[in-house]
């Protein structure tokens, strides 16, 4: 068996550097015009991306063969490394499928503008961060700014699996079910559909807050970086740090003051300081959008579709959005309270324990809550697998859970509404359930795949 793979795996080098060589001499010779003659664009799909696609499928096909081939995949990485291979295999499969992405353009829009001098148009509602990265992208034109963002998002959903695995590893999942929890989460999940169809920078973003808490302690200045940096992506990770300030780091906090202030220079330095003005503009005109949307689930959308039929103003549905965040406030913190005086979730340190309800609050205090931002409460659902007992506790969960990731419905009244009310069942969950032991749940699944493995 060895030596087969060993062939397979030779074979795949030398037609992998076959085509290669191919591809050089028939550019030398011939030009775009001479590959042309080898590359067929089908009406329904878009050319960079079925190259991409192909491209991971099969440099993913040789890393496999290569580990086969060197006995590298052994009991103890077999069920990580076959999940892993399953989910990129399927999703860079239902990635090629489509022909038309969607918020790339906004990215394209802000960076095109910082290119050419101009403010940011108001359609961007980030830190100026993101645009001012991606102006030096803007000369690759449309599909080659569009196919540098997909290919980063890939790289961003492998990191996402092996960091969800970890995370749920450090909170006390064993190995092997950790591995089983990423994969359903990941293969049945409409946020994170969306968010790779829209090329959204989510996955980044997710992926730079796991590696914060997944590093910390023992890394502390890597962590204060990884957190900085997503905030100045998107923001909202910022109610995270209250997590942090739970653990009296100083040390933490002071190496996060500093990057996020260093990170925050550069689109001083390449487009001035005007641009956190801009920001802080966009931002406001968000907060006054009259009109509703069942693809943004926020408070502020729900209020302002009830608007008409209940003869509210649109200055009073502002203002009760305003309470609702503010009780989301007051019910995040105490249940934050609860879990870490109860350490519901970790027993290692407080940060672990409060940042659960925080991904709640993060993610539906925001003026703007779009589809895929789901994603970002992952571990909030995910973790209360280890705190529920009770029949009814697991019926609310799976209600919450199937609102939140199972149902693709957004364009009907009131399925689009679900994912507002999925996070608040979970936050109530963990108000609940914190002082429960660990959940049954956990021992039998474990014992389950224990038999499986053995």
């Amino acid at each position: 068996m060895k030596q087969s793979l060993q062939t397979a795996f030779k074979t795949w080098l030398g037609l992998t550097l076959l085509v290669i060589a191919s591809l050089v001499v028939i550019y030398l010779r011939n030009g775009m015009t001479g590959l042309e003659l080898f590359i067929q664009s089908w009406p329904l799909s878009n050319l960079a991306v079925t190259l991409a696609s192909t491209a991971f499928v099969w440099v993913l096909t040789g890393v496999l063969l290569s580990l086969l081939a060197n006995q590298k995949i052994h009991k103890g990485n077999l069920w990580l490394t076959a999940g892993f291979f399953l989910v990129m295999f399927i999703y860079l499969g239902i990635l090629r499928e489509r022909f038309r992405y969607g918020d790339y353009h906004y990215y394209l829009d802000a960076a095109a503008a910082l290119a050419k001098g101009q403010p940011l148009p108001d359609s961007y509602l980030y830190l100026p961060l993101w645009a001012s990265l991606l102006q030096f992208l803007v000369p690759l034109g449309d599909q080659g700014f569009m196919i540098i963002l997909w290919i980063v998002n890939v790289l961003a959903l492998a990191a996402l699996y092996f960091l969800l695995v970890t995370v749920l590893q450090r909170y006390g999942f064993s190995g092997r079910l950790a591995v089983v929890i990423t994969i359903l989460f990941l293969l049945i999940n409409t946020p994170l559909m969306r968010t790779l169809g829209f090329i959204q920078v989510n996955l980044l973003t997710l992926d730079l807050i796991l590696l914060s808490l997944v590093i910390y302690p023992k890394q502390e200045f890597l962590s204060a970086l990884a957190l900085a940096f997503a905030v100045h992506v998107k923001t909202s990770p910022a109610v995270l740090v209250l997590a942090f300030l739970l653990e009296f780091n100083w040390r933490w906090l002071f190496w996060f003051a500093v990057s996020f202030l260093a990170i925050g220079l550069f689109p001083v330095v390449t487009n001035g300081v005007s641009l956190y003005q801009q920001f802080l503009t966009n931002t406001f005109l968000l907060t006054q959008i009259p009109d509703t949307n069942f693809h943004e689930t926020s408070f502020d959308s729900f209020l302002r579709f009830l608007n008409p039929f209940l003869g509210i103003q649109i200055a009073q549905t502002r203002l009760i959005a305003l309470a609702a965040k503010a009780l989301l406030l007051f019910a995040s913190l105490a249940v934050m309270a609860q879990s870490v005086s109860s350490q519901s979730f970790n027993k290692e340190n407080r940060l672990l324990n409060a940042v659960p309800p925080l991904f709640v609050l993060m993610t539906l205090a925001s003026p703007i809550v779009w589809d895929h931002h789901g994603l970002f409460t992952a571990l909030a659902f995910l973790l209360m697998l280890k705190r529920i007992h009770s029949p009814s506790a697991w019926v609310w969960f799976g209600f919450a859970y199937f609102l939140e990731f199972v149902l693709p419905s957004f364009d009907f009244f009131p399925w689009s509404y679900g994912r507002l009310i999925a996070p608040l069942i979970v936050l109530w969950l963990m108000w609940r359930t914190a002082k429960n032991d660990e959940s049954p749940f956990i021992a039998s699944a474990n014992g389950w795949l224990a038999k499986i493995a053995s």
